[in-house]
């Protein structure tokens, strides 16, 4: 399976007081993860897809209630943000074994997890659009860093280690595959979250959506229930 092609370009410019603190927001967390991680990407990919996974799972669990509430349909927003936080899940558990954590690293997973859960969990409730934007944003800053990655095992500064096993089952890879391959599906699946928050945020706002990158295909994780029938 080769990962789709992806405009690495893309970039949504702030418009307005919310996308400003959304982009002021990311670019300040950008800055933690440079200070803490340097150029560990293996590391860095550990911790931060901990904190990838939240959006997903918040912004679902809003929206559910919000609907029963209101009894209406969701267009589909449940599903995709329940996917996403699914998919950033299955980024952590291939990188974790690629990576080990350290304990330390594991203290700051637990931390940093539970404010960043609350913070986003208010921030949602009070301008999901703003949120959907931070998610967006956060995502451009996930291409960059996939593709600094990138550099750095092209150009042997990170070994070329084989692919975990649990990546080449979920994305359908080669025997042969290496931990190359594992970063250029992970950045696009990062870009594909990337135009789908954004896009969020713009139907929010009345904007145009604009088109989504392409999602690699990877295999379906079904529930017990399913299994069992």
């Amino acid at each position: 399976m080769t990962a789709p092609s992806i405009d690495l370009a893309v970039h949504h410019n702030p418009r307005g007081l919310s996308d400003r603190i959304a982009f002021g927001f990311t670019k300040a967390l950008r800055w933690c993860a440079d200070t803490f991680f340097a150029e560990r990407y293996g590391h860095r990919a550990v911790v931060l897809e901990t904190v990838a996974a939240v959006p997903g799972m918040v912004g679902a669990t809003i929206n559910h209630l919000a609907c029963l509430r209101r009894m209406c349909d969701d267009k589909g927003w449940i599903k995709t943000l329940m996917d996403e936080a699914e998919n950033e899940r299955m980024h952590l558990m291939t990188f974790i074994e690629v990576s080990q954590p350290t304990w330390f690293e594991r203290a700051v997973i637990i931390g940093v997890q539970w404010v960043f859960y609350l913070f986003f969990f208010a921030l949602y409730l009070v301008s999901s659009k703003t949120a959907h934007r931070v998610v967006g944003y956060f995502e451009e800053e996930a291409v960059i860093s996939y593709t600094h990655y990138l550099a750095e095992i092209d150009e042997g500064r990170s070994p070329n280690v084989p692919a975990p096993e649990i990546a080449k089952r979920y994305w359908s890879l080669p025997d042969d595959a290496t931990l190359r391959d594992v970063v250029l599906v992970v950045r696009a699946d990062e870009a594909h979250h990337r135009d789908v928050n954004h896009g969020f945020a713009n139907e929010l706002a009345g904007l145009p959506v604009g088109e989504l990158a392409e999602c690699p295909p990877h295999v379906a994780l079904e529930p017990n229930w399913k299994k069992a029938a």
